[in-house]
């Protein structure tokens, strides 16, 4: 699975084949057509299925004017019901691509006209919200030029689109979660590993400190702009130029930990809203998440290095100032356990609550509302934005952290009209997420009156970190005092993490508000919220 081969592309749709340090294709304007269907692509193991915008995997590159009205017209030429959901980006309900709530979706032989203003700028992405069709390719990215022009300047401009390609079913992968969580987990703890750490603290939890992905490299091919590893996605440069890589997690489970080994990244931007440059030597990119940076290559070529956060595989391309000029690839760094603290918080063992140990523990039970779904609690859950995350501490380089962002335009600060507060749960045996121990299936929606300033906070109880992303608004984290951090449009929450934000609710309509893990969106972790 280390190839890469679109002659099925080719095929499909009397498109020349792509050579893989092609960028993707570009589409520029205010007119767009696009076409969803499906091609056969090969990444090593036989050719296999995939969903493609216009031929093309990823699909092609949209770029946008601030100020402009867009007009989209996407024709699904599928057999089954489709969509496309722009996200981040502030549009009308009815544009915002999500079948049951802003419409229909798009029928098979249809097409669905996409028509709202721009309203405003830097790196985004879109994909589908149909079932799993994200997961077999139907995501593409936006870049959407400032009407005033960039703030930082730069000779060279590329997309860097991360994603995670299965040869499987996807409909086989989440049927297998089901039955088995930790199927796709080749990284777990041997018996006496178990009982040497913690005192077998883990083992009488039947908890698993190696469950940092659901689905990782047993399963997945991690891509690069469409390419596999040894297929080498490369930008070039010149001498003394400066690089904007606008980096996009478009995967459909996995964060990644992104580095290019002898090359400091200014990060400018962040999920496309400019925040004050800060110099890092990693980050690390939740599904959904984009980071804009800038970098400064020397004559010779760097590898970019995106190592998935179980160190299960990775993905990679080159900076480069010739053709066919390589730089070492990095090992993978050593797969890392969950702490204690990962799913205690604040508490130590004492005063943690799992279920199954009532007995055993000292604290009294969280008021969250318990059962089969949720199958941990964290009663004093940490507020710090600091910490980089499993597999990133104290590991020698300079690693961005939330406390690291500050975005640099100006944010309303007004105080919350009200403040609202939802766990984030979880079992991970019988592979049911959801928030309030509600999957969506049961859950109520939340109504927000438009206009309204309301504080959402979220407290993980769950020993997984989670993508949080809120349709058609902006989310302008806080810090643990209260203050104004980042403004987001999707909020990474660590294991046993509290971490709130403001919204600006509106406009009007249905809004889906869920995890971006895709599977665990699927399996409960999806509200509506309603905005009136």
């Amino acid at each position: 699975m280390q190839s890469l081969a679109l002659g099925g592309m080719a095929a499909g749709f009397g498109l020349r084949p792509l050579r893989a340090a092609e960028s993707p294709e570009v589409l520029s304007g205010s007119e767009f057509d696009l076409s969803i269907g499906g091609i056969d692509v090969d990444f090593g193991n036989g050719r296999r299925a995939a969903t493609a915008v216009n031929g093309r995997l990823p699909a092609p590159l949209l770029r946008w004017r601030e100020g402009d009205v867009v007009t989209l017209r996407v024709r699904n030429t599928l057999p089954t019901t489709s969509s496309i959901h722009w996200h981040g980006i502030l549009l009308p309900a009815s544009m915002d691509g999500v079948p049951g709530f802003s419409f229909d979706g798009i029928a098979p032989g249809e097409t669905f006209t996409y028509r709202f203003p721009v309203k405003q700028s830097g790196t985004y992405w879109y994909h589908s919200h149909s079932r799993f069709q994200e997961q077999t390719g139907l995501y593409g990215a936006i870049v959407i030029e400032p009407r005033d022009g960039e703030a930082h300047r730069a000779d060279r401009d590329y997309v860097v689109l991360l994603s995670d390609w299965t040869d499987n079913n996807p409909e086989h992968i989440y049927a297998t979660l089901k039955k088995q969580s930790n199927y796709y987990n080749r990284a777990r703890p041997t018996f006496a590993e178990k009982m040497r750490s913690g005192n077998g603290m883990w083992n009488r939890m039947r908890m698993d400190p190696s469950d940092l992905a659901d689905v990782g490299g047993y399963a997945y091919t991690y891509l690069m702009n469409g390419a596999a590893p040894a297929a080498n996605w490369a930008a070039a440069f010149s001498r003394g130029e400066k690089v904007r890589l606008r980096f996009i997690n478009g995967s459909s489970m996995s964060f990644f930990d992104v580095r290019i080994p002898g090359l400091s990244m200014k990060v400018v931007a962040a999920d496309g809203q400019p925040v004050e440059p800060v110099s890092v030597d990693e980050f690390r990119i939740g599904a959904a998440e984009t980071y804009d940076v800038i970098v400064e290559p020397d004559e010779r070529a760097y590898t970019i290095f995106a190592q998935s956060m179980d160190r299960s595989g990775y993905a990679r391309g080159t900076l480069t100032p010739r053709a066919g000029l390589t730089a070492d690839v990095p090992a993978l760094d050593a797969p890392q356990r969950l702490r204690m603290g990962d799913m205690m918080g604040q508490m130590s063992h004492h005063g943690m609550q799992m279920k199954g140990m009532e007995g055993s523990c000292g604290a009294s039970m969280s008021t969250l509302r318990t059962g089969p779904g949720v199958d941990m609690t964290v009663p004093t859950p940490r507020s710090n934005l600091d910490d980089p995350g499993v597999g990133l501490r104290d590991n020698g380089r300079h690693v961005l952290t939330y406390a690291d962002l500050r975005s640099t335009a100006p944010v309303g600060d007004a105080k919350p009209d009200r403040s609202i507060t939802l766990h984030l749960t979880g079992n991970m045996d019988r592979y049911v997420w959801s928030f309030d121990a509600m999957k969506f299936s049961d859950a109520k929606p939340l109504r927000f009156e438009n206009g309204e300033r309301v504080r959402i906070t979220l407290i993980n109880d769950t020993m997984m970190t989670h993508p949080i992303h809120l349709h058609g608004m902006w989310s302008d984290v806080e810090n643990a005092d209260g203050e104004f951090q980042v403004r987001k449009h999707t909020v990474v929450v660590q294991p046993a993490q509290t971490l709130s934000y403001r919204i600006t609710a509106g406009p009007a309509g249905r809004w889906a508000y869920h995890c971006h893990l895709l599977y665990h969106m699927e399996a409960g972790m999806f509200r509506e919220v309603v905005v009136a």
